[in-house]
């Protein structure tokens, strides 16, 4: 039986377990900046797996030459209302032009065939591992040993974790703190690094101190508009969610306990996605 989310977030070892995850895709998003940005708003984030999800889907198929067809992507992206058939198309030339997609071959080139690059691909296992993981952590579960013994489970897990993402409302509209961030480029990695700095001691705290101690240095190292990146977290201070220690922008900044839930619930939700998706494959 799947995890549920309630499950997860009584499991006592949630929160180191989300932090090492985090440090984990931090690590990826130092490495291959780039690639990440892929991901980098919540938008990009269900964009990039449809496209991931519809190539698997071949793959598990047996398609010999697997591609992703523009017009069939559109249309996926115009059902489940992910943004407009404009923004689809651009980012996807973005991608091409980044090489992070490539051109694909058939017989009608005015399909627009496109396909993920290998090292978008090696990517998308990466953080499917990363996941499958901090599940194995939470249960005692093989599901990353499964995978890496046999890595024709990726091209029908994904699928799964794309489908079970796109019809899920806590992923798909994030609410309250969550959703200031996530429209921000790279905001859902600002949130990993908040919370990375937070001690499983503090976490009861109803103000939690992270280990960032300047706006200046974290849009720097993310490479934000320090302007942008104010505003987000004024919004946020506004509701009560976040706040400084000292001066603004130039002391310890501390989240609240009840953020610091809603990023333990989100997290919860993604991590049940996978596990869902993976029991449907038999990878458990």
């Amino acid at each position: 039986m799947s995890l549920s989310v309630e499950k997860l977030l009584a499991n006592p070892d949630l929160h180191e377990a989300i932090r090492d995850q985090s440090r984990a895709l931090l690590q990826v998003n130092e490495e291959t900046p780039r690639l990440a940005a892929v991901f980098g708003t919540q938008q990009r984030w269900l964009l990039g797996h449809l496209a991931m999800g519809l190539y698997f889907s071949e793959v598990a198929r047996g398609n010999p030459d697997p591609v992703i067809l523009m017009a069939r992507y559109l249309e996926q992206v115009k059902t489940l209302d992910i943004s407009s058939v404009n923004t689809a198309d651009a980012f996807i030339k973005e991608m091409l032009v980044y090489g992070i997609a490539l051109n694909g071959q058939t017989s009608d080139r005015r399909n627009r065939p496109f396909v993920p690059a290998p090292q978008t691909i090696a990517a998308t296992r990466r953080w499917v591992l990363i996941h499958l993981a901090t599940l194995d952590r939470l249960d005692g579960g093989r599901r990353s040993e499964l995978l890496e013994t046999d890595d024709r489970y990726l091209a029908r897990l994904h699928p799964q974790i794309a489908t079970r993402a796109m019809s899920s409302s806590p992923l798909r509209t994030p609410t309250q703190t969550w959703s200031l961030f996530t429209w921000l480029n790279n905001g859902g990695i600002v949130m990993d690094w908040m919370m990375l700095g937070i001690e499983q001691a503090d976490a009861e705290l109803e103000r939690v101190p992270t280990r960032v101690r300047s706006v200046p240095e974290l849009a720097e190292t993310f490479r934000l508009s320090r302007t942008h990146l104010t505003r987000k977290l004024r919004e946020a201070e506004a509701i009560g969610s976040v706040g400084w220690e000292g001066s603004r922008g130039r002391s310890t900044l501390w989240v609240s306990r009840a953020f610091l839930h809603e990023y333990h619930t989100t997290q919860a939700v993604k991590l049940a996605v996978v596990d869902a998706a993976c029991e449907a494959v038999g990878l458990c």
